[in-house]
Formats: structure tokens, C-alpha cells, sequence
């Protein structure tokens, strides 16, 4: 059987690449360290299949990684192991050095590894993000050859990162490719992000916070539609190349907020007056615009986005009110404190 690896299975995107890989009968093993972004709530569907097994590991943990390797001989990584909130990045940058760097770094030392000493070799998939190319100008969109230049913490990780990779690929041969992803959205993704922050405190009756006056635009991609993409770069994505993965979706943030308040309204969700829109302080360095030119993914392996806005934001909303069981099992460490959840 097919077999691959998903690290960061327990996480948003991971979670939902999981379910994909095994629809699509691939045998596949998850490698997570468990950390407050992981949920087992996420892999509670598919924990006791036969082609599913865990490792709570650490990518950074290069001997185990390599064990893990050798003993499932897997034909594919795809690694989504990250640190990811930029507001968190802002306050502690350090750990997302740590796991986004150094853990990219030990998991490609644990691949070259392997590959050096199996006949079968295995590819990488990494998981980026569009924030690396930074604030994008007003009527331009970036390909996959303009320059770096990323404004937070949590982007410059991630950038430094997609370096990391290119540099082995051209110094090492490595069997690396990157696959840049706009704003995902959709079920299993935690509070602290934009959108599953608006439904959660529309459920509470509280407050939606935004930051100045909500005129940041977004390109965003239902995370169904995110994780068909990676599983055709994996199939028929070309080695050192790095692809973005984008919808052309581009919407204010305090639009995203209007068309979820009317979809509350929809599924007749009951509002008391605490459910306003509340402006806040920017936080700093915060990009006003992201746009991507997706043509090359399209154009090459044939892939296009099949979910509008309008149904994504509808099914993510109903799965929140269909899964609230879903916030008990968030992380212990802090739950209240952090998210602002009532359990």
C-alpha cells in the first residue's frame, strides 16, 4: 500500500490532508508532537482505521524521524508541522525559529538520510504560505519568482524555511517541493484565527474583534480545496519547484465578518446586543494586502479551486454549530485564558 507521512497530522490543514489521503486509500502516518495547536477532536474519525497510525513526535527529533522513515519506507512527506499564529510570533517569536526552521532543517537532514540509504526514496512536500512575499500593491498579483518579503515573525519563519529547502535542492539534490497556500478556512481550525474566532463569539454572544478599520484584504481557500492541491503537487508537481495555491478570492476582513453575521442569521442563531463589530488597535506590521497568481498550478497539473466563499463559509459555520464538543477538546493549557471559550 501507498504509504505517507503527515507531519503536524493533528493540526488544521494536517487533519484535513489526513482525511483526503485515506479517501484516497493511501496508508498513512501521522507525526505530531502534540502541541495546544494540535486537537485529537480532528483525527477522532479515523484514529482506529487499519491504514492510520500516530507517532506524537517532534520534527526536530532527527534520529526518531529517521526511524520512522525507515521503518514505513513511505513515498511521500508532507510536512505541515508549524507554528502559525502571526499574533503569537509578535509576542514570543522564539519557538516558531524553533519548529519552523530548525524542525524544517532536521526534517530534511532525516529525509536526505533516508533517501541516501533506501532504494526507495520519498518526496517532501512543505507546506508554506502566501505571507512570505509580504504586502502586495494594489492590481498586482505574485508569482512563484517574486522576492521574499515578510513582515512578521511567523512569515519570516516560514520564508526562511522555503530558503532552507531550495538551498538543498540545489546543493543536495534534495526531493523537495514547496507549495505556497493563501488564507485557509474550514472545520477543525482553532479560535485564536480570524474566521472560527467570529463564529465562536457569535455563538457567545460576544464581541467580534478587528483589527484597525478592517480594510485588510485576504485571499482565502476552503482547506478542502487546499489539501486536493498539495495532493496534486505530490502527484504530478516537479521536484525544486515551488507552487503557489491560490483561489483569486480576495475579500476585506470586515466583509468576511458581514457575510458570516448574515449566515448566522440564516441558521437563525439568536444575537444579543454584545454582537457588534468592535475595531481595535493594528497590530504592528500588519500586510494590507495579499494576492497570489495561481496560473502556474493551474496551467501545469490541471487544478483549479471548486469551493465559492459564499459555501465554504456556510459549511464552516455549520460545522462549528454541528461540533461543539469540538472545544472541549482543545488543548487543556490555558483554554479560557487564550481563547475566551466558555466550557
Amino acid at each position: 500500500m501507498r504509504k505517507i507521512v503527515v507531519t503536524g497530522g493533528q493540526g488544521f490543514i494536517g487533519s484535513n490532508l489526513v482525511e483526503l489521503l485515506l479517501k484516497k486509500k493511501y496508508f498513512v502516518i501521522n507525526i505530531d508532537k502534540s502541541s495546544y495547536s494540535a486537537n485529537p477532536y480532528n483525527v477522532r474519525n479515523f484514529k482506529n482505521n487499519k491504514n492510520y497510525v500516530f507517532f506524537k513526535e517532534d520534527i526536530n527529533n532527527k534520529k526518531k524521524i529517521f526511524k520512522i522513515l525507515k521503518r514505513f519506507k513511505p513515498i511521500g512527506v508532507f510536512n505541515l508541522a508549524a507554528e502559525t499564529h502571526v499574533d503569537r510570533s509578535i509576542d514570543s517569536p522564539q519557538s516558531f525559529l524553533k519548529t519552523n526552521i530548525f524542525g524544517v532543517f532536521n526534517l530534511l537532514e532525516a529525509i536526505n538520510l533516508f533517501n541516501k540509504n533506501s532504494k526507495k526514496k520519498t518526496k517532501l512536500v512543505h507546506v508554506s504560505t502566501d505571507e512570505v512575499y509580504g504586502d502586495i500593491k494594489k492590481n498586482i498579483q505574485v508569482d512563484e519568482s517574486y522576492n521574499y518579503n515578510p513582515s512578521s515573525p511567523y512569515s519570516a519563519s516560514k520564508a526562511g524555511a522555503d530558503q532552507l529547502i531550495k538551498a538543498y535542492y540545489r546543493t543536495y539534490g534534495s526531493n523537495v517541493i514547496i507549495a505556497n497556500s493563501c488564507n485557509n478556512y474550514g472545520p477543525n481550525q482553532l479560535p485564536e484565527k480570524f474566521i472560527p474566532k467570529i463564529i465562536f463569539n457569535i455563538i457567545q454572544n460576544k464581541s467580534i474583534p478587528l483589527y484597525g478599520k478592517g480594510t485588510n484584504i485576504r485571499e482565502w481557500i476552503y482547506v478542502e480545496d487546499n489539501c486536493e492541491a498539495l495532493l496534486k503537487i505530490f502527484k504530478k508537481g516537479k521536484i525544486g519547484k515551488n507552487y503557489n495555491i491560490g483561489t483569486g478570492i480576495r475579500v476585506k476582513n470586515i466583509e468576511i465578518i458581514n457575510i458570516i453575521l448574515k449566515l448566522a442569521k440564516k441558521n437563525k442563531i439568536i444575537f444579543k446586543k454584545n454582537v457588534k463589530i468592535k475595531f481595535v488597535k493594528d497590530r504592528p506590521g500588519h500586510d494590507k494586502r495579499y494576492a497570489i497568481n495561481s496560473n502556474k498550478i493551474k496551467r501545469e497539473l490541471k487544478w483549479k479551486h471548486k469551493i465559492s466563499l459564499l459555501q465554504g463559509l456556510d459549511r464552516t459555520f455549520n460545522w462549528y454549530l454541528n461540533n461543539k464538543n469540538y472545544f472541549k477538546q482543545i488543548s487543556k493549557k490555558n483554554v479560557n485564558k487564550r481563547f475566551g471559550l466558555k466550557i
